[in-house]
């Protein structure tokens, strides 16, 4: 695949994210769209920033570019 290749499937895209705030203080974020999606950060900001780093990993793979492609949520709500 061409360099920056995966950048491009998912740019200008809105993914679902899930944050939580742990007992340590650590922010887990994790994309329920693509297996295997989460990281963490001390800041809420530095989880962010990783799990879009995780993303680009995730899309070399073309099954999870497939699932991305498939991908049309209109509206998603949380409810707990």
């Amino acid at each position: 695949m061409p360099k920056g290749r995966a950048k491009s499937i998912h740019l200008g895209r809105r993914l679902p994210l899930i944050v939580e705030k742990g007992s340590d203080g650590f922010y887990v974020v994790e994309c329920p769209l693509l297996e295997g999606c989460y990281t963490q950060g001390r800041t809420i900001d530095e989880a962010l920033r990783n799990v879009r780093e995780v993303i680009e990993m995730i899309l070399k793979e073309k099954k999870a570019r497939d699932v991305l492609r498939s991908y049309n949520a209109e509206e998603i709500s949380l409810h707990t």
